[in-house]
């Protein structure tokens, strides 16, 4: 039965194998006695009521064996694309992977050879470079453009930098870490970039439903469909509904030619979906799933305005302007201080952890990266605390 969701409650997710709280003394130094975890894209929300019936009834049923009819699963997927973004899929076009890492490192093996190119516009996800360095690809960083305190495309200068070796763009939309709703102009430019250095386009559009009242996000399937030839699309339930540990995600191609190229690797790496995953998936793209992510969007813009006003009152620092994701992206180089110090405040002062920007490629070295998908009482403790950290700046 479905519930009005209590994104307030506060959930102690310590000791239940949470990389995001149990990581965060090991790997940041921010002790998890008093310690606000900031870092890893994963939400401190429960799932939709609905998800949890799903797997309630899986539980009771009490067998696990393999998984047999999907056609439910696909009318989800189906239904979902259709009526929240517009777009109209065929079940034909859906591989369903272990999430959108996976599906990524799937599309670089099928996409590209070793010692290929593979353009990033950067900074961006750190995942993406991370597996395209592991397959023996080379990263292509493309800078974005830093525009009045806002991302922006520079095709002329990525013109430039092509020489023919490159296979394939990662395209991250909206984009992480700068929480850009790319326009339609800028996604036709991008498709039209790949289609001027013949380039696979892999648009990764884990975070579409996570966006801020008043921005609408377009796919690039409907924003370009003249590059329907080159164009794989991803996405996936977990961002949005919070069961990254479902490790389920959909990679959809309308191409023939590019279909059978990665059900070919999907073939060769004996790749197939757990069930636990494609219950929560089904169960998730539902009319109760639509009107818990309703909610939980206009939550995360009262955490940001929060978080927003109490940052960006510090002097030196700055939050980018946030119309997508949960993930504030805060520049430090107002402060003039040296990256070591300004993590130091943060990690040390404040007790937050944090992803560092460098790890994001070129253009992230002064900044740090903030998940604000947390009850608000948290996101005001980690405000108060910064600026007790940055005090002799104001």
């Amino acid at each position: 039965m479905s519930q009005t969701p209590n994104f307030d409650e506060i959930i102690n997710r310590f000791g239940t194998h949470s990389v995001k709280w149990d990581g965060m003394e090991p790997l940041f130094g921010v002790p998890a006695v008093d310690g606000i975890s900031m870092w890893v894209a994963d939400m401190d929300f429960r799932p939709p009521q609905v998800v949890q019936d799903a797997l309630e009834g899986m539980l009771a049923h009490g067998l696990y064996g393999y998984f047999g009819d999907d056609a439910a699963y696909h009318a989800a997927i189906r239904w979902w694309m259709a009526e929240r973004h517009g777009w109209a899929v065929e079940k034909d076009w859906v591989f369903t992977t272990h999430g959108l890492v996976n599906g990524t490192a799937i599309c670089v093996d099928a996409f590209s050879a070793p010692g290929d190119g593979v353009v990033l516009m950067t900074p961006v996800y750190h995942a993406f470079a991370r597996v395209i360095k592991s397959a023996g690809r080379q990263v292509v960083e493309c800078p974005l453009a830093l525009v009045d305190g806002r991302y922006e495309m520079d095709f002329a200068a990525w013109d430039a930098q092509m020489t023919g070796g490159e296979k394939m763009l990662i395209l991250c939309s909206p984009h992480n870490p700068g929480g850009r709703v790319w326009s339609v102009e800028e996604l036709r430019g991008v498709a039209e970039f790949c289609a001027r250095h013949d380039l696979v386009l892999v648009s990764d559009e884990i975070h579409h439903d996570l966006v801020m009242p008043g921005y609408h996000h377009t796919v690039m399937a409907n924003a370009a469909p003249d590059a329907t030839s080159r164009l794989v699309t991803l996405s996936a339930t977990t961002k949005t509904f919070n069961i990254a540990g479902a490790h389920i995600g959909n990679v959809i191609i309308a191409d023939p030619t590019l279909r059978a190229r990665f059900a070919a690797r999907m073939a060769g790496l004996g790749i197939s979906p757990n069930s636990f995953g494609l219950i929560m998936a089904t169960a998730a793209y539902s009319p109760e799933g639509a009107a818990w992510l309703d909610a939980l969007n206009s939550y995360l813009e009262g955490n940001r305005k929060l978080f927003d006003a109490g940052v960006n009152a510090i002097p030196g620092l700055r939050s980018m302007p946030l119309e997508a994701t949960y993930l504030a992206w805060v520049d430090f180089s107002g402060t003039g201080m040296a990256t070591a110090e300004f993590t130091r405040r943060v990690e040390k002062g404040a007790r937050i952890a944090a992803n560092h920007g460098a790890t994001f490629g070129l253009g992230g070295e002064t900044y740090l990266r903030f998940n604000l998908a947390t009850p608000r009482k948290v996101v005001a403790e980690a405000v108060a605390r910064l600026q007790t950290a940055f005090a002799d700046l104001q």
